[in-house]
């Protein structure tokens, strides 16, 4: 399936499982001429090597980015195993990517470097530069533990420029993910990618929680590993467990979807949501933690309304959107799935041309998140429409 806009968008998505098909079938909807950059979320259960191949032989030439997923988001909605993507034309795009190899050695003067650097690049390709016409999209590899420092430092050097991303997925077992750059998949990188378009844009984020009276402090942590291992003083999975009103065995992925733990930052409430229980009982979480951090239980909303509200401000703001880049985290997709709101949730998504994929945390600006829905909204300049 595909949406052709006017505005120098294609996107498309296959759910074959060859990887030599399903590449062919989504650039038979995605190909065009003067593509600037293409980018493309694709399951983790393909055979990445294969994939890799197809890609290369396919984009010939076109500047391909990409990353695995926990779910793909297309032009048919929510799907499983599949791969999604787009391409952005010139001359109403103009984009430069780098890759940041090497993730758990960055630094902010490495930071400096690769924003000066791309910023120089799109000058030299589009010199005729307007306020507010440009944006920056990080894929970072989703089990790096390193997303804070690397967004935190972006954001600085890149000063004016928004910037929004996510963090690569994969399957439930938390394994491996990799984010895809100059032909190949690799773990351990990001790529960041800046977007100058002539038509209207805005970056976003949104989640559906609200900070219970129900307070609790790590009290041991081991921040590099992102593991809790006390909570209140007490071993942090029953501790939890006791907290939420349920057996330290009943803690699943879908349990901490369902009850996550927020932190107040600068008066603003953002989750911080568990990955995992460990067989000592321990808490992983997808987000950095430390000890004497206070967390607060959240309770739920509307997923729907909220979904629905973000695209009419959206919509109020830039008017009709041709693509939407939409990166939503793997917990926010399992509490779909399990409310049984997957139709109504695809609709609003097909609606709004959302290509997107699950993520295992989200960047928007100078902050790593968890469990929202983040992305870049584009709009159609009045007279392309």
């Amino acid at each position: 399936m595909s949406v052709k806009a006017n505005g120098g968008v294609r996107k498309g998505s296959s759910e074959r499982q060859d990887p030599a098909r399903a590449v062919e079938q989504l650039f038979d909807q995605i190909d065009q001429p003067d593509a600037s950059l293409g980018v493309f979320f694709c399951s983790a259960g393909y055979d990445l090597k294969q994939l890799e191949r197809a890609l290369s032989e396919r984009a010939r030439g076109m500047p391909l980015i990409g990353c695995t997923s926990a779910g793909e988001i297309t032009p048919a909605g929510y799907v499983d195993g599949a791969i999604t993507g787009f391409t952005l034309a010139e001359p109403d795009f103009r984009t430069a990517s780098a890759p940041i190899f090497q993730v758990n050695s960055f630094s902010i003067s490495d930071g400096n470097r690769i924003a000066n650097e791309l910023r120089d690049q799109l000058d030299r390709i589009s010199p005729s530069a307007e306020p507010g016409d440009t944006f920056a999209f990080l894929m970072i590899d989703g089990l790096c533990q390193c997303e804070e420092i690397v967004v935190s430092a972006l954001y600085s050097a890149l000063g004016e420029i928004p910037l929004f991303g996510a963090s690569s997925g994969s399957n439930s077992h938390f394994t491996k993910t990799h984010v895809y750059f100059d032909g190949a998949f690799r773990s351990d990188m990001a790529v960041l990618t800046l977007v100058r378009t002539i038509h209207p844009f805005k970056l976003f984020t949104t989640d559906h929680f609200i900070p219970s009276d129900t307070k609790m402090v790590i009290t041991e942590a081991d921040s590099a590993s992102r593991v809790v291992t006390e909570i209140n003083a007490e071993p942090s999975g029953p501790e939890y467990a006791r907290l939420v009103g349920l057996s330290p065995d009943d803690l699943t992925p879908m349990i901490f979807a369902m009850h996550p733990v927020v932190v107040k930052v600068g008066g603003r409430y953002y989750t911080r949501s568990i990955r995992n229980v460990n067989e000592d009982g321990s808490l992983t979480f997808f987000c950095a933690v430390d000890k004497g951090v206070v967390l607060t239980l959240s309770e739920g909303t509307d997923i729907i309304s909220n979904l629905s509200d973000t695209f009419d401000k959206i919509h109020q703001e830039i008017g009709p959107t041709q693509l939407v880049i939409g990166c939503e985290c793997v917990l926010r997709i399992l509490e779909i799935e399990k409310k049984q709101l997957k139709s109504q949730a695809s609709r609003i998504m097909v609606e709004n041309n959302v290509i997107g994929f699950g993520s295992y945390g989200e960047e928007f600006q100078a902050m790593h998140l968890n469990q929202t829905f983040t992305g870049a909204a584009i709009g159609i300049r009045r007279d392309r429409s």
